[in-house]
């Protein structure tokens, strides 16, 4: 039997790096997927200067990535992007979680949506659109009645485990320290489903392919640069796992 779910994101290409393999998965499971996006990701890190110009592109790009993964459907909410430190004013950060929900909880019922997805209570790494989103989100499933809420996240204990080795061998920018991650995404203790998704991979990598802008910008090397990089065997190998964390609706 199919079932409908929705996947919420703060910005594009959040989708590729969270929850791709699992989207791409059920889709070829017959399952309908549908994926929200609350801002445009104007305020981002980019190869082309932050703004309306870049928040197009960025809209285009997450269509490619939604056909990549075999998306039904595709909406963006149109807030603001915040910024990392959320500093934009009038942007979704800053929206009434009730008024945001709303929204999205009409969206759910309008689908039947059986699963929706969110994030975890740091919102990842603390972005404050994320924070947000895990706010609106467990709010909308619960106005909208979904059965089933799942948090992505990242199994902390593995992800601090792979930047501290990765550090031994100088992998890694100076900069970017295992201790910047302590509070960010989820202990696996808390985790309450690994999903295996390595025979999706090539989907994973084409959504992640597909959002150009975020190859390049700032001063560092960018993560999604860097993933794409990666062998294919060891890139399905690295990312052949997706986490969350069920919450009560």
């Amino acid at each position: 039997m199919s079932s409908t779910c929705v996947f919420l994101h703060a910005h594009p290409d959040d989708e590729s790096f969270l929850t791709a393999g699992t989207m791409a998965r059920l889709a070829a499971e017959g399952h309908r997927v549908v994926l929200v996006v609350a801002t445009d990701g104007e305020a981002g890190l980019a190869d082309v200067p932050a703004g309306a110009e870049l928040g197009a592109r960025r809209r285009r790009e997450t269509l490619a990535s939604a056909t990549a993964l075999g998306c039904a459907r595709v909406e963006f909410l149109g807030y603001r992007d915040s910024g990392s430190d959320g500093a934009v004013a009038n942007s979704f950060s800053t929206t009434p979680v009730e008024q945001a929900a709303e929204r999205i909880a009409a969206l759910l019922v309008e689908e039947r949506a059986d699963l929706v997805t969110s994030y975890d209570p740091a919102g990842g790494y603390g972005h404050p659109d994320h924070v947000q989103l895990h706010h609106v989100g467990a709010l909308a499933a619960q106005i909208a009645g979904t059965p089933l809420l799942l948090e992505a996240t990242v199994d902390r204990d593995a992800l601090l485990l792979t930047m501290r080795i990765a550090a031994m061998f100088r992998l890694l920018p100076p900069e970017l320290t295992p201790d910047l991650l302590t509070n960010s995404y989820s202990p696996r203790s808390a985790i309450t489903h690994r999903v295996r998704v390595g025979r999706y991979a090539v989907a994973k990598r084409a959504s992640m392919a597909a959002h150009c802008t975020q190859s390049a910008g700032g001063d560092g090397v960018r993560t999604l640069a860097a993933l794409l990089r990666l062998p294919r065997p060891v890139f399905r190998w690295a990312l052949g796992t997706e986490w969350y964390v069920r919450r009560a609706v």
